[in-house]
């Protein structure tokens, strides 16, 4: 992702501008102070803040090897370590003790509660963990540590599989295709009657698009792509209506020679709106307030 560079009378509101131009909250995004402002004579401020930001590169989690840990271990061994009268484990052996029995723990959650039984009893039968299609396990039913990288195709098929049944769960015939740009990765969905997966500007979609994200991205283990989620073309006329409205607010500035505040906006179209402004000359935006209450202001430069 490019940096973009933003200035403003504080380095908080330049912070701002940056990241409502990138279209994303302050935990996703890393920026650099370029400049600060200068105090002068009798407290006056001179200059402006100057800041680069782009969006937070996501680090691929470590993997971890938890084959055969804690296997075959009775119950009735690990309440021993606990000490024969029984007593409360002190912090150490409470944490080894998890350690050990992180297996175990898993399985027992499958079981239902049955009776006490006498403490020489078997150990209690483990689940199997499901085989993903697209990943094989190993022997011990647990992921490979050599796992291949999750291509952005895998990605997007993914989430084009996912986006077509649920179409098909809201009562609709949809198809999806992708298109993908290095890492980043657009799902459309045409058909018919998809209003359901719209819904009033935008909320039921932005929400789709997160699940899409869930059962792509996190399902696969990707870390690395930034994927996006139409449905008949709503990004696309929204943004051509934006930029409308944003130009005609734009023209009613210059006219007045007055700010005007617009009603409030998720930070994908703020970013829509000040892209368009920094476009006209004569007028400036800036964003105020806060989330979910958060809007752009227009105001002669």
């Amino acid at each position: 992702m490019e940096w973009v560079e933003t200035t403003g009378k504080t380095v908080a509101e330049a912070l701002e501008q940056a990241l409502d131009r990138l279209g994303v909250a302050e935990d996703d995004a890393e920026f650099e102070v370029l400049e600060e402002p200068k105090t002068g004579l009798f407290g006056r401020v001179r200059g402006e803040a100057r800041v680069r930001a782009r969006v937070r590169p996501t680090a691929v989690r470590p993997k971890q090897d938890r084959r055969n840990r804690g296997r075959g271990k009775p119950r009735n061994e690990r309440e021993q370590a606990r000490g024969a009268d029984g007593g409360p484990t002190t912090v150490a052996t409470a944490v080894g003790e998890r350690t050990a029995s992180a297996a175990d723990a898993d399985a027992d959650a499958e079981i239902t509660d049955a009776p006490a039984a006498h403490d020489d009893r078997a150990p209690r039968p483990r689940r199997q963990k499901p085989q993903r299609k697209d990943q094989p396990m190993d022997a011990d039913g647990d992921r490979p540590s050599d796992q291949a990288e999750v291509s952005p195709e895998q990605v997007g098929a993914a989430a084009s599989e996912f986006m077509t049944g649920l179409a098909t769960a809201f009562g609709s015939s949809a198809t999806a295709t992708v298109a993908v740009d290095g890492s980043e990765i657009d799902v459309r969905v045409d058909g018919d009657d998809l209003g359901l997966l719209i819904g009033p500007g935008g909320r039921t979609l932005m929400a789709v698009q997160d699940l899409a994200r869930v059962a792509a991205q996190r399902r696969l283990g990707d870390h690395d792509t930034r994927l996006r989620v139409d449905v008949a073309g709503y990004r696309e006329r929204r943004r051509v209506a934006l930029e409308k409205f944003a130009t005609a607010v734009a023209n009613e500035v210059l006219e007045s020679g007055t700010g005007k505040a617009l009603e409030p906006m998720a930070s994908a179209d703020r970013k829509v709106v000040h892209d368009t402004i920094q476009g006209i000359d004569g007028v400036t935006s800036h964003s105020d307030g806060e989330d979910p209450r958060r809007r752009v202001v227009i105001t002669p430069a």
